[in-house]
């Protein structure tokens, strides 16, 4: 079968047997594992609390980002409360999150906590189910917990007003799962020739080629993504997000994939690209630790450790605001958003804000402005 008597690579006589520049990928692949070993390098300068914590956010990142990319807003407190239960790290206190997001986390968890058990039907069932725990997507009733029976027509990735829709790719029929994901299966538990890196990349890209699900394809197929280059790292901890990274480069992503879909079986592009992305995810990571560093650094300084008679320990609300702040808190900080999101007074918010200035934490922002703003001193 030449190039042009197909459309999609699923469609190739020689389906699945990807082909790839090994030569022209092993830089990347060493600029990827210098980065990683970077990175745990400066994990083993921290302690135990801190590494928790940098994990902690990772996994945050990727059960939110993986739900962003496909337009699903997660909220990220409720997230970290989900993980921070199963991990058991101390964050305070924990709050409920709904049963859809309980899902997401249990499928990002069991991915990378569980990469060396076997991936399996019944495994990929699961985390299915918890995606769509009402067995609805939206409004659409669809198939959960079995691969999609194409009972509207192929199963096909569009977008543009209804009418006018492009077709971007479109998956293998329904009758063909079976068969596919069983090959599928074979080769992800099978010792292969593939460096693991490599193998995590083909993973990621074999399986949203197949599309097996009705909906969720793109959460699995990072999270099946996630669990070989847990594999590949030799550690089910995780300390970077690739779907974090992959959100940031969302148009991109798509962009390649149906680049890569539409071509031949030589995916040397797709795997450049996935290592590169990777990379990128690897260096964002290690500011995320410096980040974790400054945040233990700043508590070992104003928490109760560093409280006395003339500087009593901070309370619940100062708590609570300044680990906004530390995390990135979005526009200015005034005391009317202080005493919205602590949930009191005008005047206590007033109080709060006050005594952490007389105590050298904050200051007032230079920045104009209608209203008094605060930021975290230099020194703090």
């Amino acid at each position: 079968m030449n190039r042009g008597d197909y459309t999609y690579i699923w469609q190739a006589a020689d389906w699945p047997a990807w082909r790839y520049d090994l030569a022209a990928l092993a830089e990347p692949m060493a600029q990827v594992s210098r980065a990683q070993g970077l990175l745990l390098g400066r994990l083993a300068d921290v302690g135990l609390a801190q590494r928790d914590q940098a994990s902690l956010l990772a996994l945050t990142q990727d059960v939110v980002k993986t739900s962003e990319i496909e337009g699903e807003q997660l909220n990220a407190q409720l997230v970290r409360s989900s993980i921070a239960r199963r991990l058991g790290v101390d964050i305070g206190a924990l709050v409920a999150a709904d049963r859809h997001t309980e899902g997401v986390v249990d499928m990002v968890l069991d991915a990378t906590t569980h990469c060396h058990a076997p991936l399996t039907a019944q495994r990929l069932f699961g985390w299915h189910a918890a995606l769509f725990p009402t067995g609805y997507s939206g409004l659409h009733r669809i198939q959960v917990g079995g691969w999609r029976l194409d009972a509207d027509g192929p199963m096909q990735v569009v977008s543009g007003p209804l009418g006018r829709q492009r077709v971007h790719f479109q998956a293998p029929a329904a009758g063909a799962l079976g068969a596919e994901m069983d090959r599928f299966f074979s080769w992800a538990n099978s010792a292969t020739a593939q460096p693991p890196l490599i193998k995590a990349g083909l993973a990621h890209l074999w399986f949203v080629t197949v599309h097996p699900f009705d909906d969720g394809n793109g959460r699995i197929a990072r999270a099946v993504g996630d669990l070989f280059l847990a594999r590949a790292d030799g550690s089910p901890q995780r300390f970077y997000s690739l779907s974090a990274q992959i959100q940031r480069e969302r148009k991109a992503y798509y962009d390649m994939l149906e680049r890569t879909q539409k071509s031949s079986m030589d995916v040397t592009e797709w795997l450049a690209w996935f290592l590169a992305t990777l990379g990128r995810a690897v260096d964002d990571a290690l500011h995320t630790l410096d980040s974790v560093l400054t945040k233990t650094r700043f508590w070992q300084r104003w928490g109760a450790a560093g409280a006395s008679a003339d500087a009593p320990p901070l309370n619940e609300r100062q708590i609570k605001l300044l680990n906004r702040l530390l995390d990135g808190f979005e526009g200015k900080l005034t005391s009317s958003k202080w005493a919205a999101i602590a949930k009191c007074s005008p005047d206590t918010a007033l109080r709060d804000l006050a005594d952490l200035v007389a105590r050298g934490v904050l200051r007032k922002s230079d920045a104009g402005g209608r209203s008094t703003s605060y930021e975290l001193t230099d020194s703090a």
